[in-house]
């Protein structure tokens, strides 16, 4: 009978929290956040490229341009402005979808960050598709194998790896996967994105340490939810084990993990920069680098921009996805 008050308690409440108005406060709330984060973001990111000393179309353009040609294309850059000027035509050029031009090539930002974003978003999904595809089921079984004092030496195995995994850094990982498996064993690439076998490196580089922090929540969470009182109700109605582990008490245990599922999506987004590096991977993390090198600050100012617009978004995707699953969490900011 517990259970199955729960069961309807969950699958109305949705229902219910869209019927009274708050899954729209809600939404307005996140919106407005939203909207302030990507204002706070735009103005960094254009006084973070502008404060820095040193003029960039000298350095780009080489200490051999004449001064006429470092005047016209500061002129043609809008960088003779007053930086007030600058920074309303920068704010009208990110409405319009207008990144600029970079002051090196002198494409179009928005062309420029077209070509790349793909590689870097395919290299960011498969990563954290396989975070998740190891995170979940090795979060589960270890859950089940310690419960309640048993495998302390799984549970000690179990601990000690997630916190080496979770704690080394990406593009460390990387080097000793590269000098392994490429330059000893010889089984994959070294660089690039040319064959399906050159995504292996730099996705499990990015993925193992999510995996191991993601995996230790799983089994946190569902540790929790096999004690509470419904999870007790099933098994005094002798349902399967696994029935009530995957059905009951693991979407539920699902929450916490969305929560930080998308703080390590924006950490592995954020990771890119690194592993792309280190395994020359043609995407955004790589050219921000090369960018930063050149001081062609425009292509830097566009390609933080579009890093700083994914992890808002997914974080305020994780916010609303944890919402409709948990309408609690919108009550409580009610």
């Amino acid at each position: 009978m517990p259970e199955t008050l729960s069961a309807t308690a969950t699958a109305t409440e949705p229902r219910l929290a869209i019927l009274n108005g708050r899954w729209t406060r809600f939404a307005l709330r996140r919106a407005g956040r939203l909207l302030v984060s990507l204002w706070v973001l735009v103005s960094a990111t254009f006084l973070m490229i502008h404060l820095v000393p040193g003029d960039p179309v000298r350095a780009a353009l080489g200490p051999t341009a004449t001064p006429a040609v470092v005047a016209a294309r500061r002129a043609a850059l809008g960088l003779d402005d007053p930086l007030p000027v600058q920074y309303l035509h920068f704010l009208k050029g990110v409405l319009s979808g207008d990144l600029g031009s970079s002051i090196v090539s002198q494409l179009p930002v928005g062309q420029i960050i077209g070509q790349l974003l793909p590689a870097t978003a395919v290299l960011a999904g498969l990563a954290f598709l396989l975070a998740a595809v190891i995170a979940v089921p090795v979060g589960v079984a270890v859950a089940m194998r310690t419960r309640r004092g048993r495998g302390r030496r799984t549970e000690l195995v179990f601990a000690g790896t997630s916190v080496v995994l979770g704690t080394i850094p990406d593009f460390l990982l990387g080097v000793g996967l590269v000098f392994v498996f490429s330059v000893t064993l010889g089984w994959v690439p070294v660089a690039g994105n040319d064959t399906w076998s050159s995504y292996i490196l730099p996705v499990v580089a990015l993925a193992l340490g999510p995996a191991a922090v993601l995996a230790r929540i799983v089994r946190v969470e569902l540790l929790a939810v096999l004690e509470t009182d419904y999870i007790r109700t099933a098994r005094a109605k002798r349902l399967p084990t696994s029935r009530i582990t995957l059905v009951h008490a693991l979407p539920n245990a699902v929450t916490a993990t969305l929560t930080l599922g998308g703080l390590l999506l924006s950490s592995l987004i954020a990771g890119t920069v690194l592993v792309e590096n280190v395994f020359a991977w043609p995407g955004l993390g790589r050219t921000i680098v090369a960018s930063i090198v050149s001081k062609d600050y425009a292509v830097v100012q566009g390609i933080v921009l579009v890093y700083g617009v994914g992890v808002l978004l997914v974080n305020t995707f994780a916010d609303v996805a944890i919402a409709v699953l948990d309408p609690r969490s919108t009550i409580g900011e009610s």
